[in-house]
């Protein structure tokens, strides 16, 4: 079985986060040697051959080759340099209508069929305490295909000396523009994933993805008060080629108060920004609370799509079948059968999909074998669907799966993961700065911050990184100790706005964490800037008493 341990990264504004390190160790010249195709296909055939002689009525394999590299920085000084691989192969089986799994780092003919036939006599045992057969959604084999993220520049063949210099650079600008402490990140993926069925799919694909983040903190030496901005890109299934910032690609907020960014990224200037910002926000006004009129940038409103719509329908979360990481779902089978459950007001158009170019979630076909699709979730407010995997379609009257079926690993058995959920764009013409323009008394926010929800998705508050004041159509002064309370359906129900397709783009999250025990999954969600009124705001620094 494959060894995991966690990279501990410690920081002033990204708190202590466990990053899963999966594998063994391994030299950056390695992860240049993939595992020849016909031997992929003819280990996946060793185990759908052994299982189904042992009784399998269905049987998937997935060979799997994870590679990963993480540079971290702080300050002027390179802190680690990780590099990891693993490999192996998983095989999930029914028999006599359950589920069995069993995985082997093994690549022998042997080794495999004896994980296949280990899986079989699992599923076995699950029999006899089963109460219900596995129901299978049907899909057509497709026979050998092949898929692969786009991309233009390969981050496996960058010396490692220019992505070090990189990230050393973007933290020389933050601190020469008024931070006192920089950490800069970069985390590299690319997963070769081959999977198999009996159902006569055999597909290959190869995955990359890529995230910088980094964080700029300054400080008060007089009053030890300190205040961080994290960066503004977004983590993305591209190549190297995003941190070779193109001038298109560069977006102004509004107001002109921040950078912001699409299909590249300008990690130096961002971090310039970031010191500046980090520096001004310890004298930023602090908020008066009260209800204000939100503007919410992409870069923030990816995170509270992902809480509260992304996890709520989440079908394996609605019938509590799923309650860690935050709980089940309130919006529950009852409310969806009604067909006209308000989950937000009729401009309010929420979509699923593992298909745009660029984003974390984007596969041709997920860990089932299904071929990804787009479809609706929310339609004009109302909820209309959720995310189903094959064993789940049946209970929402589906005829086929949605394609959201997903394993961190080849160890792991795959399960119902969140693919992109996005934010249509509006159908009318508007900028951010239009938006601007009608709000008398608002909160303009860029970046997310720390957040909250309880165990149904249901009530939430959200912070930010960057707050700016609309008072009377125009963006003024920074705010600082910013955060905003509601429950998902107040919150969407407010949304009176959004703007047109000219400023849609995706953030996302690299770690999003699920299950027990834990599997880690990557998810885009793209939005417009979004108006949302009339939302509490409360000022984080009161004290009670």
């Amino acid at each position: 079985m494959e060894r995991r341990t966690f990279l501990n990264i410690s920081t002033l504004a990204f708190g202590s986060m466990l990053i899963p390190v999966a594998g063994r160790a391994i030299a950056a010249e390695e992860l240049l040697s993939p595992m020849a195709v016909a031997a992929k296909k003819a280990l996946a055939d060793t185990a759908l051959n052994a299982a189904t002689k042992a009784g399998a009525s269905y049987c998937d394999v997935r060979i799997g080759r994870y590679l990963n590299q993480f540079v971290t920085t702080r300050d002027l000084n390179v802190e680690n340099v990780v590099n990891t691989e693993s490999a192996g192969v998983g095989v999930r089986v029914i028999c006599n209508g359950a589920y069995g799994f069993a995985a082997t780092s093994d690549m022998t003919p042997d080794g495999i069929a004896g994980a296949a036939r280990q899986a079989v006599a699992i599923a076995k045992a699950n029999a006899k305490l089963q109460t219900e057969p596995v129901r299978l959604a049907p899909v057509k084999g497709v026979g050998e295909v092949s898929w692969a993220t786009p991309y233009k520049k390969d981050w496996r063949a960058v010396p490692i000396k220019e992505k070090a210099e990189l990230l050393i650079a973007a933290n020389k600008a933050g601190m020469d523009s008024g931070a006192n402490f920089m950490q800069s990140m970069l985390f590299q993926v690319n997963q070769q994933k081959y999977f198999a069925s009996t159902d006569g799919s055999y597909i290959d694909q190869d995955l990359h993805r890529l995230w910088a983040p980094f964080s700029a903190t300054a400080v008060d030496k007089a009053s030890g008060k300190f205040r961080s901005r994290q960066g503004l890109g977004a983590p993305v299934g591209m190549g190297y080629e995003y941190l070779d910032a193109r001038p298109e690609h560069k977006v102004k907020a509004a107001g002109g108060v921040a950078t912001l960014y699409t299909n590249s990224y300008d990690m130096i200037e961002d971090a310039r920004a970031a010191g500046r910002d980090a520096k001004r926000k310890l004298t930023a006004k602090s908020v008066t609370p009260g209800k204000y009129d939100l503007m919410l940038s992409p870069e923030h409103l990816f995170l509270t799509i992902h809480e509260s719509v992304g996890h709520p329908t989440e079908l394996d979360r609605v019938l509590g079948y799923e309650a860690n990481y935050a709980g089940t779902s309130f919006a529950t089978l009852d409310k969806w059968e009604t067909k006209k459950f308000k989950y937000g007001s009729e401009i309010v158009n929420l979509y699923a999909d593992k298909t745009t170019p660029g984003s974390l979630g984007a596969v041709a076909y997920d860990d089932e074998g299904v071929r990804c699709k787009q479809w609706d979730i929310i339609k004009d407010g109302i909820l209309v669907n959720y995310q189903a995997t094959r064993d789940q379609a049946h209970i929402i009257g589906e005829k086929e799966s949605h394609g959201c079926s997903y394993a961190d690993s080849w160890s792991n058995v795959q399960f119902q993961r969140m693919p992109n959920v996005s934010l249509a764009a509006g159908k009318k013409k508007m900028s951010p700065d239009d938006m601007v323009k009608g709000i008398k008394k608002g909160i303009y926010i860029v970046g997310d911050g720390s957040f909250s929800i309880d165990q149904q998705r249901y009530n939430f508050q959200f912070g930010g990184q960057l707050f700016y004041e609309i008072k009377d159509g125009k963006i003024g002064q920074m705010l600082e100790d910013v955060a905003y309370q509601a429950n998902t359906q107040e919150f969407w129900t407010a949304c009176a706005g959004i703007c047109d397709e000219r400023d849609w783009r995706m953030g996302g999250s690299f770690f999003d964490g699920k299950g027990q025990p834990p599997q880690i999954s990557i998810v885009s969600h793209g939005s417009s800037t979004a108006r949302f009124n009339g939302i509490n705001v409360i000022n984080t620094a009161r004290k009670i008493g």
